[in-house]
């Protein structure tokens, strides 16, 4: 028997958002199987001569490294839909935008290849003081002091990966708790849009 497909989380967002916070929390606290196929997962999968990888930032600072990111985010969306068609549910935290030297049309083949199972889209954000509150506390992310101008790159990650503008819900982490964010997507998930950004998308 055909199991009934596995519902898509797709976390939207610039790095220290708390997609990933999130993430954790919908697999500990929705029923069933969630798996995370996301930005992390597949960081660790690439090969360190095309790394980043998909998590390659705004900017076309690598347009050596693009062919790349486009096949391997089209091997994601194929991977994360093969999961949801056997019936396991998938959140995956990315940074989909299409601020490189070239449009790759990432979010396009995303939702050409994500038709059929439900797709949640949802775009994580948070105030540029927030995020910079985030970086200084990682010690791989640089300290930057009260005033300092924010880099250009962190103020890229801000606006990239939600210039498109369709979401189907949108959180806010400096308000939310990963929890309360993850209790956000179930009452989506319970009353999904309609149409779904994906549905919108498509016909745009």
């Amino acid at each position: 028997m055909t199991p009934a497909p596995g519902a898509i989380v797709l976390l939207n967002g610039a790095p220290r958002s708390g997609k990933s916070s999130i993430a954790r929390a919908v697999q500990d606290k929705f029923p069933g199987i969630w798996i995370n196929l996301g930005v992390d997962l597949l960081m660790q999968a690439t090969p360190e001569l095309l790394r980043p990888g998909i998590g390659l930032r705004p900017g076309g600072e690598r347009p050596d490294l693009e062919p790349a990111v486009q096949q391997l985010y089209h091997a994601l969306f194929a991977s994360i839909a093969a999961a949801a068609r056997s019936g396991v549910n998938v959140v995956a935290d990315l940074g989909v935008h299409d601020g490189y030297s070239r449009p790759l049309g990432i979010l396009a083949d995303a939702v050409a290849q994500l038709r059929g199972p439900p797709v949640l889209f949802v775009g994580v954000r948070a105030p540029i003081e927030t995020i910079m509150a985030r970086r200084n506390a990682d010690s791989h992310g640089g300290y930057y002091a009260a005033g300092e101008a924010v880099p250009a790159p962190v103020l890229r990650w801000q606006a990239a990966p939600h210039a498109h503008g369709v979401y189907d819900l949108e959180l806010d982490t400096a308000l939310l708790t990963p929890d309360a964010a993850a209790a956000e997507i179930m009452k989506a998930l319970t009353n999904p849009p309609a149409p779904s950004a994906f549905e919108r998308l498509a016909t745009a």
